[in-house]
């Protein structure tokens, strides 16, 4: 049975960030830094907000991963929500990394570019994978790693919690050991000090504090261009009966102590106030439908009578008037199916861009219109790894006004973006 014998958090405003929007929660056995986007206070909003949905501990019931992934979840619907509710935190969002050790075994929850590493036996291993551009771009085997280090769109991320109603959440469990040393952080670190330089660091440091102030200070001499945040912590043989979690902390089923918290502007009673306001809604709950008689919502007497009674003046219409209703709908038809021959054969030789529902740029094949009856002229041709957010302003209605193009500049100029050479 393992541990956690010490752990460390630091974190720090960086040299060129006015403000701190990097959040984290300590509490073994459960762990989370995180790191909010969408100006200072929104940022800092989404991002407490994630490391306060951890306070509770993890729900009871399934995997560990399925119970860090029920938090990351639940964080995500209450920034989502929040956000739609105040203009001023919209499209606000948060990176999220999360460990939680249960016996001898560690799970990771993970969304966005922070980061979480083992350190063991002299080595350093990366255990989560970047959500970013240039990452995907680099599995993709289009950039190199030289190459993505020095990219103008490194910092732009493709998952993070908050931006949609839903995300999807990277979980993993290892096999830990005694003297394992972790640290989860924010990309304020791995994006100012190479991995090389974090175990040097790591290797020299006398304990986990000297560690954690050493890898801040390495990221400020290296320009701190974000906000830096680190939570180290390292495992121990459980010996004898105890079996509490160090530190006091109680079990993960339990209530736990408010987070520790970095660029702490916000109030106790702020945070309350924004996660009571984004309370997300419970499945029990119907969602509303603007139509009258939809599923989940009651039909009116009134209307009721109203539609029988003119569904009674259509059976009873004279001939005429039904013929011209015939002769209307037959008409309608004829175009519809003229349209979809003519669209047909335009669909083979026309490409146009624009975004898919995740936001995403994406080059489609056809023509831009949607059919009555949920016929399109269109088809999804292939999906870029560039959010739409990432299009510099200048060129954003250029680009995705669905401009109709060929198959050869629709793929350039999405190749220009993904490579960061399309100019504002």
């Amino acid at each position: 049975m393992l541990r956690v014998a010490e752990h460390f958090e630091k974190s720090d405003t960086g040299l060129a960030r006015r403000a701190n929007e990097d959040n984290f929660f300590a509490r073994s056995p459960l762990f989370v830094v995180a790191d909010g986007m969408g100006g200072a206070q929104a940022g800092e909003v989404a991002s407490k907000l994630a490391a306060d949905t951890f306070a509770p501990g993890l729900p009871e019931g399934g995997t560990t991963e399925e119970r860090l992934a029920t938090r990351v979840l639940e964080a995500n619907a209450r920034i989502h929500k929040l956000s739609q509710e105040d203009r001023d935190r919209a499209g606000m969002g948060t990176t999220l990394t999360a460990a939680y050790l249960d016996g001898e075994e560690l799970s990771v929850a993970h969304v966005g570019d922070s980061r979480a590493y083992l350190w063991r036996e002299g080595e350093l291993t990366r255990l989560t994978r970047d959500h970013s551009l240039v990452d995907e771009l680099v599995r993709r085997g289009k950039l190199t790693e030289e190459e993505a280090a020095e990219h103008p769109q490194r910092s732009i991320i493709t998952r993070a919690l908050g931006p949609e109603p839903d995300v999807e959440v990277d979980t993993r469990t290892y096999r830990a050991q005694a003297d394992d040393i972790l640290l989860l952080c924010s990309d304020g670190l791995t994006s100012m000090i190479s991995e090389q330089l974090i175990a040097g660091i790591l290797r020299g440091a006398e304990g986990l504090e000297a560690a954690g102030r050493e890898l801040v200070d390495a990221a400020n001499a290296a320009g701190g261009r974000d906000n830096i945040t680190v939570v180290l912590f390292r495992l121990e043989e459980v010996t004898g009966a105890a079996t509490a979690p160090a530190g006091g902390g109680a079990p993960a089923t339990a209530p736990l102590e408010q987070p520790t918290q970095a660029g702490g502007e916000l109030s106790a009673a702020d945070v309350r106030g924004a996660v009571a306001a984004a309370e997300p809604r419970t499945a029990q709950q119907p969602i509303s439908h603007p139509r009258a008689g939809a599923p989940g919502q009651p039909v009116e007497l009134d209307s009721v009578v109203a539609a029988r009674k003119r569904r009674a003046e259509r059976e009873n219409a004279p001939l005429p008037r039904r013929v011209k209703i015939f002769a209307a709908t037959v008409s309608v038809l004829v175009v519809l199916i003229i349209l979809g021959v003519a669209g047909m054969f335009a669909t083979r030789a026309v490409f146009f861009v624009g975004t898919n529902d995740r936001g995403m740029v994406t080059v489609y094949k056809g023509l831009p219109f949607d059919l009555p009856a949920g016929l399109k002229l269109y088809s999804q041709y292939s999906i870029s790894g560039v959010p739409a957010a990432a299009v510099p302003p200048e060129r954003r209605k250029e680009l995705l006004d669905h401009t109709l193009r060929s198959q050869s500049d629709a793929r350039d100029l999405v190749a220009q973006l993904e490579q960061g050479r399309l100019s504002p």
